[in-house]
């Protein structure tokens, strides 16, 4: 198993449409601002001063004090009142169309071609299941430093062997998103994945 550097050329072979220069670069922004979005929980949450606890009982008369006038102790101004205007349960999630995911893709796939940090390689595969095995393996066709595998599919054994490697993620062909390319340094694409972004880049 050896990789070598995917161009162009082979790109146009596979039939992986690439996005043109100078287009595409809007569709990666909008679709990373999507996914990190839609990791948001929007949990965050106050309560206003009806929601707090405590009652609505006059801290002290109105008049005569030399105080200002106050009504419940659950106002905003007190220690433990309400907050105004805070947080709330919300929905931060965006979607984006099926056009822009496809040009975002594009334009990420022809960027890492064009600095050459695409590789091919025939088949990946870690018969053993050990770290070990794994490390070699992959050290020895990229820098090992956030490398990303992609292939159609990957045994039991791969998986084991890889997933206590911090450096290195694997990912299937179908799965694989624009974030994911943008983070690797090195992208290792099994020849069996080809097709499948092919279609998706179709």
């Amino acid at each position: 198993m050896s990789a070598k550097v995917f161009t162009a050329d082979d790109a146009k072979a596979a039939k992986i449409t690439l996005a043109e220069e100078g287009k595409g670069s809007q569709a990666v922004h909008d679709l990373v601002t999507a996914y990190r979005a839609n990791r948001r929980t929007g949990s965050a949450n106050t309560k206003t001063r009806g929601e707090v606890r405590g009652n609505n009982k006059k801290i002290y008369r109105q008049k005569g004090t030399g105080n200002a006038r106050h009504g419940d102790k659950r106002a905003p101004i007190f220690v433990g009142g309400g907050v105004v205007f805070g947080p709330r349960p919300r929905d931060y999630s965006k979607k984006v169309t099926k056009n822009t995911r496809r040009l975002a893709l594009r334009r990420v796939l022809a960027d890492i071609i064009d600095a050459g940090n695409l590789k091919t390689i025939d088949s990946f595969s870690i018969a053993d299941g050990k770290t070990k095995s794994f490390i070699s393996t992959v050290s020895a066709e990229a820098d090992p430093k956030k490398v990303l595998v992609v292939a159609k599919s990957f045994d039991d054994t791969t998986y084991l062997a890889a997933r206590n490697v911090g450096w290195a993620t694997l990912v299937t062909a179908d799965s694989v998103n624009v974030e994911e390319l943008l983070h690797a340094n090195t992208v290792l694409l099994v020849e069996d994945a080809l097709e499948t972004l092919a279609n998706r880049t179709a």
